[in-house]
């Protein structure tokens, strides 16, 4: 699934946004959770989207049924 590598992607990218602020050392402590609480909620709504995705490739809805995704998250 492309979607599945283009998430991976886009969480390695977060990853190394986050490295970068936090190795800022010109950045006073506040102002980096200030600009890391952006990408951390990304990661966040992202890494739900992964699972739910990889949930569904690997359990398929049958046809006309519900994707059953509710009862597959744990929050």
């Amino acid at each position: 699934m492309n979607s599945i590598k283009h998430i991976n992607n886009a969480l390695k990218d977060l990853d190394k946004e986050v490295e970068a602020i936090l190795q800022d050392m010109s950045l006073p402590m506040n102002e980096k959770d200030n600009r890391m609480l952006p990408i951390l909620q990304q990661k966040r709504v992202l890494t739900q989207t992964l699972e739910d995705l990889t949930y569904l490739k690997n359990n398929p809805p049958k046809p006309n049924q519900a994707c059953g995704i509710s009862k597959h998250r744990k929050d």
